[in-house]
């Protein structure tokens, strides 16, 4: 199934029963700031869904900011969101896509195909004026057993240790300036994992928000994979979330599904023993 519905499409079948949009807006600096957003304007139909409570779980002592939910709480979330078996979602942000991808990986994870991101988000929605309400809309509680549980999708933290040069290949999706250790807005420790890649998210991007046609995510790949096939990659972040973005940019791609290592930098840096690289790889 395709990874991405554009906004015309979307338009054209908000009266689909099997339908359900979801709204992921979400800022890591003001977390309630999404939710307010909804409130205020959102696609007719569109449900809200958090990235702190919904997509993710309470962290533990070691874990990084957004662990996965355990898939029995996260299939209970989804049915409080009307999501069945039988539905096709369509996950948006405010553009990028860089939290939609984070609910349009972890619906795959449990084994729902029927998932799409909407390409551009609402910017692009906005730019084709198309219509915006502030009702909530009404709808029962749907019924999602998940199909299965992709345990091979994830690589925890000892796993990242051990496939640390040994033929795999880990990209940070960070901004460079956060992947050099210039700066961190976020996390208290500056830097990134020594052998880690940077290719942020962005460079998957047109200038419009949309993401690249596949021949050019190809190309943005090749030169970052370096002759290492799909299952080969390990996508990171600050936290597992913007990492979901490259696994979209990859299966958009037409090059296979990756894996997540859903603690990324926010989890590696709980252990001071673990080593810490700054700048960027020669």
């Amino acid at each position: 199934m395709n990874a991405l519905v554009e906004v015309e499409q979307l338009a054209a079948a908000l009266d689909d029963p099997d339908l359900v949009v979801i709204d992921c807006r979400f800022d890591l600096l003001d977390p309630e700031a999404g939710r307010k957003q909804y409130a205020e304007a959102h696609i007719p139909g569109a449900r809200y869904a958090s990235l702190d409570d919904d997509l993710a779980r309470e962290p533990g002592p070691d874990d990084g900011r957004h662990p996965l939910p355990h898939p029995e709480d996260f299939a209970a979330r989804l049915e409080a969101l009307g999501v069945s078996n039988l539905s096709f979602v369509v996950a948006h942000d405010e553009g990028a896509g860089a939290i939609a991808a984070r609910l349009w990986w972890m619906l795959r994870w449990l084994g729902h195909e029927r998932v799409a991101v909407l390409n551009g988000g609402l910017a692009a929605w906005r730019a084709s004026t198309l219509p915006m309400t502030d009702r909530s809309p009404p709808f029962g509680r749907g019924s999602f057993v998940p199909e299965r549980v992709n345990a091979d999708w994830t690589v925890s933290v000892s796993k990242l240790e051990d496939s640390l040069g040994a033929g795999n290949v880990v990209l940070d999706a960070r901004a460079a300036p956060r992947y050099r250790g210039d700066h961190e807005p976020i996390d208290p420790v500056a830097g990134h994992i020594p052998g880690a890649e940077n290719l942020p998210f962005s460079e998957c991007l047109a200038d419009d928000g949309r993401l690249l046609p596949p021949a050019e995510l190809r190309t943005v790949f090749a030169n970052a994979m370096r002759g290492r096939d799909a299952d080969q990659v390990i996508a990171m972040c600050g936290s597992g979330v913007t990492a979901c973005h490259l696994l979209l940019a990859m299966n958009r791609a037409g090059i296979g599904d990756g894996r997540l290592y859903v603690g990324s930098w926010s989890e590696w840096i709980r252990n001071p023993e673990r080593p810490i690289a700054t700048g960027s790889i020669a």
